[in-house]
């Protein structure tokens, strides 16, 4: 179930219970805790391939690492560049929609916490790579930027819709790297810790884009609910493909050869098993979408099927 935004009451106790408000700095701890994995290896599929797993264990471990600072560089681009993005429009009344006083607040409490998320994500970097010693390589947010504006490219009088799009689809997916890294105790604790606190945040995010999805979608004329319906499915993949580029730069750094990269990246993430992955991550979303009437609109269920959705056409 969702809530209206006059429902919405999430972001009554945000004073008190914000991370921004009410977690410390998190560290790394001075003692062995650094010798811990870096990142939950059955999440990440490169780091479970056998040519990986037969190499020396500095190697593995180099390429691990890689993986969480490339996670974390993406954090902090992503919340300042697509999420603190529209967000700001909806607190700055910039959005196009009718919105209250209320929901514009809520609106600048997200972007607190945003541009939080992205400031620890950042001083995790940091933090671990002085701790382990292992340099974290240059990480380049533009091409999945291109990628998931790109939906919009052929719309440009609804760029900014598209936008406010992108934040309700990637806020209301199911993350469960949220859930798992916290419970993995084998994982450093600076890790598992921030992760914690972003999960937490995180929830009220994801009420506060559900509920303001209805009101987004109460307020489009009968032509922009088609054009909606039919760009979702584009955008809930773009917000979800794997970040291949980087696993590869890490595997090449590592020293593997080029044959070895390919393999490793190309079993790892074949199309059918990314696709099943995206399927599940937004069960919610279109659970959310079909609740709307999303999917009753013309068109819409084809879309969702032919991007690979087949829940659209059980619905």
């Amino acid at each position: 179930m969702t809530y209206t935004m006059a429902e919405l009451k999430v972001f009554e106790s945000w004073y008190e219970k914000a991370g921004v408000r009410s977690t410390p700095r998190r560290l790394t701890p001075q003692d062995q805790d650094i010798l811990k994995s870096f990142f939950p290896k059955h999440i990440v599929p490169h780091l479970n391939h056998p040519l990986l797993e037969a190499q020396e264990a500095p190697l593995k471990r180099y390429v691990e690492a890689q993986h969480l600072y490339q996670w974390l560089n993406f954090t902090a681009e992503f919340e300042v560049s697509v999420v603190l993005r529209a967000t700001q429009k909806i607190a700055d009344n910039k959005s196009g929609l009718e919105l209250s006083r209320r929901i514009r607040m809520d609106a600048f409490k997200i972007c607190v916490d945003e541009n939080y998320h992205a400031l620890y994500s950042m001083d995790a970097v940091d933090q671990v790579e002085q701790r382990s010693g292992i340099k974290s390589l240059d990480y380049e947010f533009a091409p999945f930027l291109a990628r998931l504006d790109g939906v919009a490219d052929g719309h440009p009088q609804h760029r900014e819709l598209v936008q406010l799009l992108q934040v309700v689809v990637f806020e209301t997916l199911i993350t469960a790297l949220l859930n798992d890294v916290p419970k993995d105790k084998g994982v450093i604790t600076l890790v598992r810790d921030i992760v914690r606190d972003h999960a937490i945040d995180e929830g009220r995010h994801h009420a506060y884009f559900a509920a303001f999805f209805k009101h987004l979608w109460g307020q489009l004329s009968s032509s922009e609910r088609v054009l909606v319906a039919r760009l979702l499915p584009d955008i809930i993949v773009q917000s979800l493909q794997p970040a291949t580029r980087a696993a590869r730069t890490a595997l090449s750094q590592a020293g593997l050869s080029d044959q070895a990269v390919n393999t490793i990246i190309e079993d790892s993430y074949h199309r059918d098993a990314v696709m099943a992955g995206i399927v599940y991550a937004s069960e919610r979303t279109v659970a959310l979408f079909q609740e709307c009437g999303v999917l009753d609109v013309p068109g819409a269920r084809e879309a969702f099927a032919k991007a690979g959705f087949p829940q659209a056409l059980d619905a």
